[in-house]
């Protein structure tokens, strides 16, 4: 089985299109698809289908992906390996972060971990919690930060810190300013908040349902979206009030388009985990950074 097969087989299937992964991989459409049909023969069964222009994969190719991922991933690991016996701090470092996490403690440990390796080149990129668990999995990224832990069996989760929870509203909200120790006088307000995440025992749809609930709310009217700046700019306009990440909100609080409420019932934080590979290669400096994230935070994952 040839390993550029492989690579184009689950470049295609993170894409989901045959020509975005010919950009990727700086190949012709019909190169690319000369490689999976050459896949597919050594397999014997078909591992993509095209569907209203959209590559999907079949029930042989959700079987397959997993472990193309994880042969990748371990081909990664080993060339970090090698690079390691005599690199120590040196070379390059991949870490995957949630963007807003750029705003909180994170960014001093990067910035000590700077100090004491400065022959390391660290390698960011931000992306949403799941984009961050999905980078690592497949090897794109050697660590990753993310809100929650991950229930990938594959993983391993670590805790880097917490985040604070905040209620926000329209700058011109009644109750701007005041302590509101009976969370009842938000009774006929609208929340605008995320679903709880598919697959995940935690997210940030989980929390607001749950500080709902706790608060005494739970019959609220939660208008759901899918994006963090729609939750923003609802929130701003007066359509209702939002559960955020402090970190999210504010350049928003500082300039005034938005109020935090002092709401006792709803407070809350979530969790800021460390994320890699269970049986991926760590070099020095990932080790490093990793100890400097996880310091003074003990929480390991049930599934670590």
């Amino acid at each position: 089985m040839d390993l550029e097969e492989i690579r184009t087989f689950v470049t295609i299937a993170e894409l989901g299109s045959f020509t975005g992964a010919g950009r990727k991989l700086h190949r012709s459409q019909p190169a690319i698809s000369r490689r999976l049909a050459l896949l597919e023969q050594e397999l014997d069964a078909p591992l993509l289908e095209r569907i209203r222009g959209r590559a999907q994969l079949t029930a042989a190719g959700q079987t397959f992906l997993p472990h193309a991922e994880a042969a990748l991933a371990a081909l990664q690991d080993g060339r970090e390996a090698v690079r390691g016996l005599h690199a120590g701090l040196s070379g390059a470092l991949s870490l995957a972060l949630v963007g807003t996490l750029a705003d909180t403690h994170i960014v001093d440990v990067l910035q000590r971990f700077a100090r004491r390796s400065k022959d390391v080149r660290l390698e960011l990129r931000t992306a949403s919690s799941a984009e961050v668990t999905d980078l690592v999995r497949r090897g794109e990224a050697t660590l990753g930060l993310r809100y929650f832990s991950s229930n990938r069996p594959e993983l391993v989760s670590l805790g880097a810190g917490s985040e604070a929870m905040l209620v926000v509203a329209a700058a011109n909200h009644p109750l701007a300013g005041r302590r509101i120790r009976n969370a009842r006088l938000l009774a006929h307000e609208r929340w605008i908040g995320f679903p709880p995440t598919a697959g995940e025992h935690d997210s940030s749809g989980h929390v607001l349902a749950r500080q709902l609930i706790r608060a005494g709310l739970d019959a609220a009217d939660v208008t759901l979206i899918d994006s963090l700046t729609a939750q923003k700019r609802l929130a701003q306009a007066g359509f209702g009030l939002a559960l955020v990440p402090e970190s999210s909100v504010r350049d928003e609080l500082r300039q005034g388009a938005l109020v935090a409420l002092d709401v006792p019932a709803m407070t809350t934080a979530i969790p800021i985990t460390a994320i890699h590979r269970r049986r991926g290669y760590l070099s020095p400096a990932a080790r490093l950074l990793l100890s400097l994230l996880t310091a003074r935070h003990p929480f390991r994952s049930r599934r670590s």
